[in-house]
């Protein structure tokens, strides 16, 4: 048996839609697999009602296929679906480093991001590797069609997740299809300033890059109490605040000192507008682990 914990993700990072992405410390799907004639399926922890088990229908059987690495696999959740945390991200990334090393394939890791995307596939209905890049390779990444550029980032982040759900496929419905020359200027400007506070690890440079005027105001609209929640988190210290990946999950950049205060304002912030939510206090973090159980 071969056991790989693969991170939950936060992408676009505002300024970098369908490009940046990072990984989190918390929270964290686990992936278990065994040689079997061929793929099974079952999944326990966060959500799990809601992911099916037959394997043409779930993204971690769209990597057993890919890589013809037939398995008994039992995923459990950590990373809640419909979070905009990379829930179908991590165990997809968890399955195709277990499958890789289980079989002996001797895929890279970067190889496997490909392989990963493919899982992806299956539940957003396009193969992005936002979000599958930085759960197998760690830090911060750089997705473009020439590949990923990665980044052993470091920054402190809050990522605070509510009690709602919004679909990929919805997020990804009301993004506009077109930008203002200004826009578009802006926007680069940012993803530049952002991506140089990576290399840096410097919460200040990170958080000012977040800011973004195209894709981001309309996905705020699917989440109740985004604004509130955003200001509160400011104000208690964050340097930057962006929806994580499609939503709802709000992800804060900050210095470690205030981790605790954002954390605190964005909770209350989501229960004075009548929703529940809980807060990860975590920094960007090392991609999918590997063990072997030798027993």
């Amino acid at each position: 048996m071969l056991t790989v914990r693969a991170p939950a993700t936060s992408a676009n990072l505002g300024s970098g839609f369908d490009v940046f992405g990072l990984a989190l410390g918390t929270p964290a799907d686990i992936v278990r697999v065994e040689r079997a004639p061929e793929t099974t399926i079952s999944v326990t922890g966060a959500g799990s009602k809601y992911i099916p088990e037959d394997p043409a229908k779930n993204t971690v059987g769209a990597v057993a296929e890919a890589l013809d690495a037939p398995a008994r696999i039992r995923i459990d959740k950590g990373v809640r679906p419909s979070s905009g945390l990379g829930s179908s991200a991590a165990s997809a990334a968890a399955a195709a480093v277990a499958l890789n090393a289980l079989y002996d394939r001797g895929r890279s890791r970067e190889d496997l991001v490909s392989v990963a995307a493919k899982g992806e596939a299956v539940v957003s209905g396009e193969a992005h590797a936002d979000n599958v890049a930085p759960s197998l390779l760690g830090g911060f990444t750089v997705v473009t069609d020439d590949g990923v550029t990665q980044v052993d980032a470091s920054v402190p982040v809050v990522a605070c997740l509510p009690e709602i759900s919004v679909s990929t496929r919805d997020a990804r419905g009301v993004v506009p299809e077109s930008a203002t020359m200004d826009e578009v200027v802006t926007s680069v400007g940012n993803a530049a300033t952002l991506t140089v506070g990576m290399t840096r690890d410097d919460p200040e440079l990170v958080g000012r890059g977040m800011n973004d005027d195209i894709v981001t105001p309309e996905r705020t609209k699917l989440i109740t109490g985004y604004e509130d929640v955003r200001e509160a988190a400011l104000e208690a210290g964050a340097t930057g605040v962006t929806v994580s990946g499609a939503g709802p999950g709000i992800l804060a950049v900050c210095h470690r000192r205030d981790q605790r205060a954002i954390a605190s304002a964005m909770v209350d912030a989501f229960d004075a507008a009548g929703v529940e939510s809980r807060a990860y206090q975590t920094a960007i973090s090392e991609g999918a682990t590997l063990y072997r159980d030798d027993s």
